[in-house]
């Protein structure tokens, strides 16, 4: 349990001087729920060790998932060459063409196409296939002379069980997609029949994670980058392990190996994770209930829903808006987490931002400064239960390779949250701090914004697997 002066900072600052005790009880119940306290994330920390240690020695649906990515070469930053790159992520496809320039530095050509709601739910993968053949025709781009294909790395932001560098069955939908007849499938083989059907002339040579996209961006540009992270609109991480740890991997445990830890799926028994009636009712209302329950507390798909439940709650005890809502307000998903980055960077003297938001944008009939004040404190217990959350499994990822806290480490991140949430990087910081030590994250730790890095990172993969190709032949 947490001491009573750790538990006082999460509550003291969502007090409101003047507020009826009926209305500061309730808040302070709230923040209660939603507080990361130091003595809670050490909690964390430690049973984040024990998923890790047993997810890398065999897969255990209640342990992290662990999976071997089969990616093992580190990039140099020296290798040049232009390779393609697909990169599908939750609410965007991106293709691209890297180009790299063999001095740490790429030049990214590309074309981000929005992900229809038909795709999400159905035709996904004939989706995909228009979309590539857009960018090939427009970009006049053909297989090298000799050859039938273009060779392809293709980032795939979703749950799979890698079989191989260039083949993966998808585990699980999540980010609001269901496309049917999908899940237990080989994500590449899906892809490349609808490239046969299409006749786009391109082949996928690597799969990779978002995360391993972000870990490999970030690796070339610079050559410490031991972990690469997305905290956006869903999250998850890779790192680099010796393969001597991976219990499971029946080949050659020489060397190491980039480990896709799948972390969304922490703690789905909500065993030490400090789980509210307002998780609770947006996890039950989710296509993938009881699943990836973690990333439905940090991540951007599900920050504004857990803020928009909480939000109602007071409602519906008549201490908010008086009692009254809008149409939009009563709608799921209605209450993006990009409104909460904006509520909580307001500091003008009347909440002017949160007035807008909340009365233009949601309809809500006019607030009251108080009513103004407990939004913007519902959305800073949310956003800061988020962002300690996010260092905590940063920090248990870190302290799991004890030497490299000697070295300098860097981390490539990439996603909404870490861009545009405010103070996102520098709370990741100060948090970290508590648990990897000052010396170690004022002096050796560098986070890095691996911006598109997930398409850049699946083309250098790509180069990796052309290149060992070639070396074959």
């Amino acid at each position: 349990m947490a001491d009573s002066d750790d538990i006082q900072a999460f509550i003291q600052p969502y007090q409101i001087p003047g507020a009826s005790d009926e209305l500061n009880e309730t808040l302070e119940c709230m923040a209660r729920g939603f507080a990361a306290t130091d003595a809670k994330l050490r909690e964390i920390i430690a049973e984040f060790h024990k998923s890790m240690k047993a997810g890398l020695a065999r897969d255990d649906p209640d342990a992290l998932p662990m999976i071997p990515t089969f990616v093992n070469r580190r990039p140099t930053g020296t290798e040049t060459g232009s390779f393609l790159a697909l990169d599908l992520g939750g609410t965007n496809l991106r293709v691209c063409r890297v180009t790299l320039n063999g001095d740490t530095t790429y030049e990214l050509a590309q074309q981000k196409f929005t992900i229809t709601q038909e795709a999400k739910s159905s035709r996904l993968w004939d989706f995909i296939a228009e979309c590539v053949g857009v960018f090939l025709e427009e970009h006049d781009l053909h297989p090298a002379q000799g050859r039938r294909m273009i060779p392809c790395g293709y980032t795939f932001s979703f749950p799979i069980f890698q079989t191989g560098i260039a083949s993966g069955n998808l585990s699980m939908w999540n980010k609001g997609f269901t496309v049917p007849n999908s899940v237990g499938r080989d994500v590449v083989n899906l892809t490349q029949s609808a490239f046969q059907r299409h006749h786009v002339p391109v082949e996928v040579v690597a799969v990779v994670n978002d995360t391993v996209g972000t870990l490999m961006t970030s690796g070339y540009s610079f050559p410490d980058t031991q972990m690469g992270i997305i905290f956006g609109t869903g999250t998850n991480a890779a790192y680099w392990e010796h393969l001597d740890n991976v219990g499971k991997w029946a080949g050659d445990r020489r060397g190491e190996m980039v480990v896709n830890l799948e972390w969304g799926a922490f703690d789905n028994a909500t065993r030490v994770l400090p789980y509210t009636m307002h998780d609770n009712k947006l996890n039950r209302k989710s296509s993938n209930h009881g699943l990836q329950v973690y990333e439905k507390m940090i991540s951007g798909l599900f920050l504004g829903e857990v803020a928009r439940n909480a939000i109602l709650y007071l409602v519906d005890m008549r201490l908010l808006f008086a009692g009254r809502s809008s149409e939009i307000l009563n709608k799921s998903y209605t209450f993006d987490t990009a409104y909460m980055s904006e509520i909580v960077a307001d500091n003008s003297s009347e909440l002017s931002t949160v007035q807008t938001v909340l009365e233009s944008t949601l309809d809500v009939p006019p607030t009251t400064l108080q009513d103004r004040q407990v939004v913007q404190h519902v959305c800073n217990m949310i956003g800061t239960r988020g962002v300690r959350l996010s260092a905590a499994a940063m920090s248990a990822v870190l302290l799991s390779r004890p030497e490299l806290l000697d070295s300098s480490v860097s981390v490539g991140i990439d996603g909404s949250m870490y861009q545009f949430y405010p103070n996102f990087e520098q709370d990741l910081y100060k948090v970290s701090r508590l648990f990897l030590g000052d010396d170690f994250v004022d002096n050796r730790l560098k986070l890095h914004l691996a911006k598109d890095g997930s398409g850049v990172g699946a083309a250098i993969v790509a180069m990796t697997v052309e290149h060992d190709r070639a070396a074959k032949q």
